[in-house]
């Protein structure tokens, strides 16, 4: 078997028919990546030692599930090529005896970066927050323009039945996320950049890290490409002069850069006035209408199905990627107007006991405190917020925003700190940020037991009001307990 470089291989590279592994298959991200593979001609099959829904639609598809990892799956299945999430440690049963067989192995990220080298334009969506809502704006917009995009997202999207969707390969939609510099491994015609916050913190220990690996990968956008960014975050101005140093030093053109911002003050990225502009921006019931308007010269009015001034900038970014790319202001407004939310990003699963039940990831205190406030222009009583931080590196470094972000709710009611790929919880918990709440006047409680929370959020609610969850799957999935499917 050919053994092919990580950073070049492109998914032609490898015969059609030759056998894929993915490990950790029941994943958001992976799940999707074995779908596209098998709609490229591969044979896939994969394990996940937590089977679900995911897995069972995989299996449906003719895919070969294994619900445990051990050594025996690979010698059943003979893959000729293995993928693995960065979950998956090299004492992991089926990656010794891929190692042992001498398979090539490649990381998700890897085996992603291989298809974005498979299509003519590719437009990669990165950023801190909006990722998942973003590219599935750009989407839309280019489904509705008639360009029929493959699509890979990091959330499950009602219209696709799942987090990807399989089209021509003249066009790749995707989220491209910085967590462990996954995104250095992708190719990009169109980069989008939402925003630059300080996150992954196991990953970058400082913001300038974090910048830092954004240049890296603007510098990996096609010369005559372009970079859509949002035009008055000073971070990603910051990432845009490194990147033009490095362009100007390697003697290449450095890609467009094309701004995005909800006033016409100068952009701190271009010293201009923004390309694309939010303008007459008015709230009906918590919901968003506002023009786009390019470069002054042509707009469209626009009305969101999704709350929060944050939605206005993923939506903004989102038109201005698409119109670059051919899709005209008409696609882009009936995309917008019909775009009711990728899942867990603001979703509104149902009512319990005459409350709106809402599920969000906002697990950083940036994105938690622009979810709160999205949901605090929607028509309600009082906001319950049911919180679980991220990971315990992130929950130590970034303490301080936690506790300034939820010291003005009415309420928060904490689950315990979530964390699948840590051993270490460097002394952290969520007590430790409710009880500080509580130092400063707030009102914070916190939960380790499941029951004991549901019980509690009974004992608080009122009809009219909103429970607001916000946090990863695992405290997500309160929002289907609450609101079991009927």
């Amino acid at each position: 078997m050919l053994m092919l470089e990580p950073k070049t291989f492109t998914l032609n590279d490898i015969e059609k028919g030759a056998r894929i592994y993915f490990i950790g298959i029941g994943g958001i991200s992976m799940n999707g990546l074995a779908r596209l593979a098998k709609h490229a001609g591969f044979v896939v099959g994969g394990s996940d030692n937590h089977p679900g829904e995911r897995t069972e639609i995989l299996e449906a598809q003719g895919i070969k599930i294994y619900n445990s990892q051990v050594a025996a799956n690979i010698d059943d299945f003979k893959p000729d090529y293995l993928v693995k999430t960065a979950a998956i440690l090299p004492h992991n049963e089926e990656v010794k005896r891929a190692t042992e067989l001498d398979l090539q192995i490649f990381d998700r990220a890897e085996f992603l970066g291989a298809f974005t080298r498979t299509y003519k334009n590719v437009i990669n969506v990165s950023g801190t927050h909006g990722k998942t809502t973003t590219t599935s704006m750009i989407s839309l917009m280019m489904i509705d323009e008639g360009l029929d995009p493959t699509v890979h997202l990091g959330a499950d999207l009602d219209i696709f039945n799942g987090t990807i969707r399989t089209g021509s390969h003249d066009l790749l939609v995707s989220e491209a996320c910085e967590f462990n510099r996954s995104f250095l491994n992708f190719s990009s015609t169109t980069a989008v950049i939402t925003n630059i916050d300080h996150d992954h913190v196991d990953c970058y220990p400082t913001i300038e890290d974090v910048i830092d690996v954004f240049a890296r990968f603007i510098r990996l956008v096609d010369d005559n490409g372009y970079v859509v960014v949002s035009g008055h975050d000073k971070n990603i101005a910051k990432s845009v002069k490194e990147a033009e140093e490095f362009f100007k030093e390697n003697g290449r053109t450095l890609p467009q850069i094309v701004t995005c911002a909800t006033d016409k003050e100068i952009c701190e990225v271009t010293g201009k006035t923004a390309d694309f502009i939010a303008d007459n921006i008015r709230f009906n019931n918590g919901l968003p209408e506002f023009d786009i308007v390019v470069k002054g010269e042509e707009s469209v009015r626009v009305s969101l199905k999704i709350p929060g001034s944050h939605n206005i900038a993923n939506a903004l970014n989102a038109a201005a990627a698409a119109y670059l790319n051919g899709a005209t202001l008409e696609s882009i407004r009936t995309a917008l107007d019909s775009f009711g939310g990728a899942d867990g990003r603001y979703t509104v699963k149902g009512q319990y006991k005459g409350c709106d039940v809402v599920v969000d990831y906002a697990h950083h205190p940036t994105a938690a405190r622009a979810t709160i406030e999205a949901a605090s222009n929607m028509p309600h009583g009082d906001i319950l917020v049911v919180f679980q931080p991220l990971t315990f590196n992130r929950t130590k470094l970034l303490f301080e925003d936690y506790v300034t972000s939820l010291l003005p709710c009415k309420k928060v009611l904490f689950a315990e700190i979530f964390s699948d790929r840590e051993n270490d919880t460097l002394g952290m918990s969520s007590k430790l940020i409710s009880d500080e709440i509580n130092k400063r006047g707030g009102d914070a409680e916190f939960y380790e037991d499941r029951e004991e929370l549901k019980k509690r959020i009974d004992e608080l609610i009122k009809p009219g009001d909103i429970i607001l969850i916000l946090g990863p799957e695992d405290i997500r999935s309160l929002g289907d307990e609450l609101c079991p499917e009927k």
